[in-house]
């Protein structure tokens, strides 16, 4: 069975900005919480099996904020445990209500969370601290540990740890033992709980440090813009360690096919955002994803968990293209799945 999920992040709705929402985070404006919310709903509506919390927040900025904060550590770098909070997933509560009503089951959620190497990168650069990433790992780990703790009406089935750089950026001076290490105590609670623990690698150059991590279950690979990626992982890998995939089926380079677009047509699509409609009309159609994932399922059969789209779509033009975009996927997951039986 492959699970349908997305990354997490999601458009703001016209007349918002990134600006308007870090400062309704820091006033508590009920605004945004209606906007978590409806945005989970769209997610939900969409078919998304776990769908993550909306983030609309900057990635780093989200944690940093509150490990920085001397009113929320315990001691630098190290909040406090009942400071480590995800406010999204206290917002998506009352959607979680909702659909335990509706459908006699708690929601199932996918929680992503800024990885330690990522905070640490973010804050300090290429200089090599153990100490301070151990620091920013134990305070991953206890954002983890609160949102499990806390979750009412909602199931946090998936922890997502979000390392975009490892593999990418020349600038990690650790070494390997180093980054386990700190991978392994962030998720540490998640993993005691049994929860579908994954890393989100923007590139899977270094995949073999996560099948070295014993608590991390899953490996994301951003396979669908960049289908070469399936070819850096050896199955055999994934075997030997126990270790699944999370394969992106879904394309969501935004600027990128918008400059397929712009040569198809000749024309600045941002200027006619109406042309917008076919990345999701002709290009990430749900039979086109259906056969991306039939080509993966190809190369790694069962060891293929989770699916969705590449990366999140916070940078797309509006919340209906980039609802589309999911629906579609999630379609094209169930036109695999049936091909299948």
């Amino acid at each position: 069975m492959i699970l349908f999920d997305d990354i997490g992040s999601y458009p703001l709705p016209q007349g918002t900005s990134k600006e308007w929402v870090a400062g309704a985070v820091k006033n508590n404006d009920p605004k945004l919480t209606s906007i978590l919310r409806d945005a989970m709903r769209q997610k939900v509506a969409a078919g998304v099996d776990v769908p993550t919390y909306p983030q609309f927040q900057d990635m780093n900025q989200q944690f940093l904020g509150i490990i920085n904060d001397e009113s929320c550590s315990e001691e630098p770098l190290i909040v406090r445990r009942e400071k480590a909070r995800i406010m999204e997933l206290e917002a998506i509560e009352e959607v979680g209500a909702e659909y335990h009503r509706k459908n006699d089951r708690k929601l199932n959620v996918r929680v992503c969370i800024t990885g330690p190497v990522e905070l640490y990168l973010k804050q300090f650069g290429g200089t090599a601290y153990k100490d301070v990433l151990d620091a920013f790992a134990t305070s991953i780990d206890r954002f983890i540990s609160n949102s499990i703790d806390n979750a009412r009406h909602i199931h946090i089935s998936t922890v997502s740890i979000d390392e975009p750089s490892i593999g990418i950026n020349p600038q990690i001076m650790f070494n390997d033992s180093d980054l386990i290490q700190a991978l392994e105590k962030a998720a540490k609670t998640a993993a005691a709980h049994k929860i579908d623990t994954e890393i989100h690698l923007h590139s899977p150059l270094h995949y073999k440090l996560a099948c070295r991590t014993q608590s991390i279950g899953i490996i994301g690979v951003e396979s669908a813009a960049n289908p070469s990626y399936l070819d850096l992982i050896d199955k055999k890998d994934l075997e030997d360690s126990d270790k699944f995939l999370r394969i992106g089926a879904a394309r969501t380079d935004i600027f990128g096919m918008a400059a397929t677009l712009n040569e198809k047509y000749g024309i600045n699509v941002w200027k006619e955002p109406a042309k917008l409609s076919e990345i999701t009309t002709e290009m990430e159609t749900p039979a086109i994803i259906a056969k991306r994932l039939e080509k993966a399922y190809g190369i790694f059969g069962d060891r293929i968990k989770y699916a969705g789209p590449d990366c999140g779509l916070g940078s797309w033009q509006s919340q209906e293209l980039a609802f589309k975009l999911l629906r579609n996927t999630g379609l094209g997951i169930k036109e695999f799945l049936k091909n299948r039986v």
